[in-house]
């Protein structure tokens, strides 16, 4: 038991799709926690990486890209940043440099005004590095929710990582630890991290409508006694003409996915993985409440 005063605190990374928020959050923990992909919501639910540095301790939450709701699958995720945002000790707003205000970041600002009195507010403009106008696109930013302290990174530099997170340290209200010391890392099981760099690893080879029609669950994961690792994944599509492009000519591109995703997993697991990927068809699950009750997201 630690002696002496803590300090703990929970943090929201929030912001519309793609502008880095994932990678943000996996550079200040120094460990993947959370998928990543070019491709927008990548992110679906709610993620928690833990950060102890002596007597403080943030718990960062990393949220789905805010967007325009237009299925249950959407009104689920939208849900996990509002709830969130219920009870946090401080907000990191990530927005992207290389582009000026969208109508989303404009929702992001107007969920975000009620908390300005409440709890600190970074606006964080990412990707400054290869912006060609950041400080009008921050100017821009900021105008949205005027008062806010602004920071310029980019989230792939250590540095820049470090710094912020320092700050968000500084933040941080006395009080109790909620993870143990030594817990650096997400709070995923390592089943849903399997499903999940699936889908990730999924979503950086597919094109179109096809990424955000998949779905991942693991239906088993057990240690053998070989020392090996079996974790089969199933892989759901919407429509059965997404199945042949999701497993490819001759079975390539599941070939391709399962390869990088088993790279991914013995690392995690430090052991072997023997990775049985099945692609299944589950009509329209993004807009059936109870489907997305079954494949994990409510």
């Amino acid at each position: 038991m630690r002696e002496g005063t803590t300090y703990s605190g929970f943090v929201a990374l929030v912001g519309k799709p793609n502008v880095g928020k994932s990678t943000l959050l996996n550079v200040m923990l120094g460990a993947k926690v959370a998928p990543i992909s070019p491709k927008p919501q990548t992110t679906r639910k709610r993620v928690r990486g833990v950060y102890t540095e002596d007597n403080r301790q943030i718990v960062f939450v990393d949220t789905p890209g805010w967007h325009e709701a237009e299925d249950a699958l959407g009104e689920y995720m939208v849900r996990q940043i509002t709830e969130a945002l219920a009870e946090v000790n401080a907000v990191v707003w990530v927005v992207d440099l290389r582009h000026p205000p969208t109508p989303e970041d404009e929702r992001v600002a107007r969920a975000l005004r009620p908390l300005r009195d409440q709890v600190p507010i970074l606006l964080v403009g990412n990707k400054v590095d290869v912006a060609k106008y950041p400080e009008e696109a921050m100017r821009a930013y900021a105008e949205l929710l005027p008062g806010l302290e602004v920071r310029a990174i980019s989230a792939q530099d250590e540095r820049d990582a470090r710094a912020l997170r320092g700050e968000l340290l500084a933040l941080l209200p006395e009080g109790p630890f909620f993870y143990p010391e030594n817990y650096a890392r997400g709070d995923q099981s390592a089943e849903e991290w399997a499903a999940e760099i699936v889908r990730e690893e999924a979503m950086k080879r597919l094109k179109e409508e096809v990424p955000y029609a998949i779905a991942t669950k693991t239906e088993e994961f057990e240690l053998r006694e070989n020392g090996m690792f079996y974790i089969r994944v199933n892989i759901y599509v919407e429509r059965e003409n997404h199945k042949p492009i999701l497993i490819g000519a001759g079975g390539r591109m599941l070939r391709e996915i399962g390869a990088a995703a088993r790279k991914q997993l013995e690392i995690f697991l430090g052991r072997k993985v023997y990775l049985d990927l099945q692609v299944r068809v589950y009509p329209n699950w993004r807009k059936d409440p109870e489907a997305l009750r079954e494949l994990g997201y409510i």
